[in-house]
């Protein structure tokens, strides 16, 4: 599966290391991430050569090309939340996971589509766990 993975960059990194341990495990899975850079330790200093009307251009056809958007959104972004929503609004199967007693806007916890699930998780290797299972397809549909 085309998997786009969604993280905060210039809203802070406290996450990284759930975020590898996502794409990481995305990868071993076979799944193609074009998002996956997003990850790394570099990822501020790779975007920065690239103007923000690319960015745009870029992340919204990749959100386009996949077949579900995993989020980890336990450091408030506004650009995670608008790439969410837009792919809510493709009916795109959507994840939004976080570390467990973090605070998550409401906008991500009180949204009623049948789309999103949104999931908490206590460390990296259960934020896998609740990836994977996301992943799984019931009666050819994700889980919800």
């Amino acid at each position: 599966m085309n998997i786009y993975f969604a993280c905060s960059i210039t809203g802070g990194r406290d996450f990284q290391p759930v975020y590898e341990a996502i794409t990481a495990a995305l990868l071993a899975d076979q799944h193609e991430v074009p998002t996956a850079h997003l990850a790394g330790t570099d990822v501020k200093m790779l975007e920065a050569a690239v103007n923000p009307n690319e960015v745009y251009e870029r992340d919204v056809a990749w959100i386009r090309a996949c077949d579900a958007l995993v989020a980890e959104v336990s450091t408030p972004s506004h650009g995670v939340g608008y790439e969410v929503a837009f792919a809510l609004s493709l009916g795109k199967p959507v994840l939004c996971l976080y570390r467990q007693g973090q605070p998550v806007s409401k906008m991500i916890t009180g949204n009623s589509s049948p789309n999103i699930r949104v999931a908490a998780y206590a460390d990296a290797s259960g934020a896998v766990k609740v990836v994977r299972n996301f992943l799984k397809p019931t009666d050819g549909r994700f889980v919800k």
